[in-house]
């Protein structure tokens, strides 16, 4: 079978590099980290939104997300441990589908809101998962010294 890979050699130098696997890592954690750096801010905030979505009490849940965003964040990060911090992260997003945007119960302007979110949910599931492959895949790579 004949390998088809048309992208330029300083490019995919670029893509395989270090620098630019833990960019990836920061951005595709950025919407966990950013949250918690934000409500650690404003720690209102993060009740309001754990009050939002009926977790009571809304100070403990608060704290609680604040915490299990930035852990996740960090093992994705530090690719350690990619399976935990990833499998943690989609099964979070799923259940905020199943649990909070409920579209399915919804009409007109609220339904496309909440839709709108759920695709944005499903997309973060799949960078969960492309981020797992990744990391399990630049393993193999550094273990056959194929990967500088």
């Amino acid at each position: 079978m004949t390998e088809l890979n048309d992208t330029p050699h300083w490019l995919e130098k670029l893509l395989l590099s270090n620098g630019m696997w833990l960019f990836a890592r920061i951005v595709i954690t950025f919407l966990f980290w950013i949250t918690a750096v934000n409500w650690i801010l404003d720690f209102n905030e993060a009740r309001s939104a754990a009050a939002s979505v009926h977790l009571f009490p809304p100070a403990f849940w608060g704290w609680f997300l604040i915490a299990f965003y930035i852990a996740g964040s960090l093992l994705i990060i530090a690719d350690r441990m990619m399976w935990l911090g990833a499998g943690a992260f989609l099964v979070f997003v799923f259940l905020t589908i199943v649990c909070v945007h409920h579209w399915w119960s919804m009409s007109g302007a609220q339904e496309a809101s909440a839709w709108n979110e759920v695709k944005e949910h499903i997309t973060v599931m799949g960078s969960m998962i492309v981020v797992c492959i990744a990391s399990l895949l630049r393993t193999r790579l550094r273990k056959h010294h194929l990967l500088d």
